[in-house]
């Protein structure tokens, strides 16, 4: 168990963005000109990584997730996971990765003891995948899918945000690939973070209508679970070798379940994705912080944890683009 905060949730999980380094410049999440990115030296170095996770495993956190930018971008990524992955009391170690350099690591990074890759992939069509990215290369993801699959990096967990105008004609098309494919596919609600958080909005979907489009073309979908803790709602077409998940933060919040912290590639901890506030942890450790003197920092960014976002108050988070925070 880990930390219980001030609403009685156990605290488990950090996910670490390891750099704010992105090789796409996805419309949901960045501006196409990118981001003033961190000097090296402001970056969080693997030792100083590694100090963190172990003082938040003697507090009960099991899970870790590697996130960026886009953390194969990051130089030495395989000797990171192969740190994290011997801290005594880590049980789960996962990356989210939008797939274009999988293909190369799968096996390095499985070797090193990472478990599990969630890819973040919005299209099927090329075309469109070079719009959305703006740089990418949709072959490259499908190859590194295949790899992390054989590599047994899984189960695999496909992440599409769904926005009106862009890949909302696609919902269908994803849902049927996991009848003859092992992929789970997540549908997820667009969320306003960063500076153009409430244009984001403007091409919201909700994942109720998901549901029923999916259900009208294909059946119906019976209930099913799926190894992770998370916030998806897991379910299964008839005969299907995946299933289909929705994650829902606008339109039904899941902040009573949430048991997460964020640590971002500056070191700093987030305990809401979708707030602004942040808890300094690299000045602490580099001005010599013992494990335990980290732990208590964390404890604290876990005392501070809101009940919930304030997104229905129009109160978006707009001093970081999500390739700073992490997702």
């Amino acid at each position: 168990m880990g930390c219980i905060d001030a609403y009685n949730r156990s605290i488990s999980y950090l996910r670490i963005s390891v750099t704010d380094r992105c090789n796409l410049r996805c419309i949901y999440c960045m501006p196409e000109e990118g981001i003033p990115l961190k000097p090296h030296s402001e970056l969080l170095t693997f030792e100083e990584i590694t100090k963190i996770v172990r003082a938040a495993a003697s507090l009960g956190i099991t899970k870790i997730r590697l996130t960026g930018g886009e953390p194969l971008t990051r130089k030495g990524i395989v000797d990171l996971v192969r740190m994290i992955a011997s801290v005594p009391g880590i049980e789960d170690l996962a990356m989210t990765t939008n797939g274009v350099l999988l293909q190369h690591f799968a096996h390095k990074l499985k070797e090193a003891g990472l478990k599990r890759v969630n890819v973040s992939l919005d299209t099927l069509k090329p075309e469109r995948f070079r719009r959305i990215t703006r740089v990418g290369n949709l072959e490259d993801v499908i190859k590194g899918i295949e790899e992390a699959r054989k590599a047994g990096l899984t189960p695999i967990k496909i992440n599409m945000v769904v926005l009106e105008g862009f890949n909302r004609d696609e919902v269908v098309d994803f849902a049927r690939l996991t009848i003859s494919e092992e992929w789970h596919v997540r549908f997820i609600e667009v969320m306003p973070v960063g500076a153009e958080a409430e244009g984001n909005l403007g091409q919201y979907v909700s994942m109720k209508e998901v549901r029923e489009e999916i259900e009208r073309a294909l059946g119906p979908l019976i209930p099913a679970s799926l190894k992770g803790s998370g916030p998806a709602r897991y379910f299964r077409l008839e005969g299907a070798k995946g299933t289909i998940g929705f994650i829902t933060p606008i339109s039904e919040h899941f902040c009573y379940q949430c048991n997460r912290l964020r640590l971002t590639s500056d070191g700093r901890i987030r305990p809401c994705l979708l707030s602004d506030f942040e808890i300094d942890l690299k000045s602490a450790i580099r001005s010599g912080a013992t494990e335990e003197e980290i732990a208590e920092i964390i404890k604290e960014a876990v005392r501070l944890k809101p009940e919930r976002h304030q997104l229905e108050a129009s109160s978006f988070p707009s001093g970081r683009a999500m390739a700073e925070i992490g997702g």
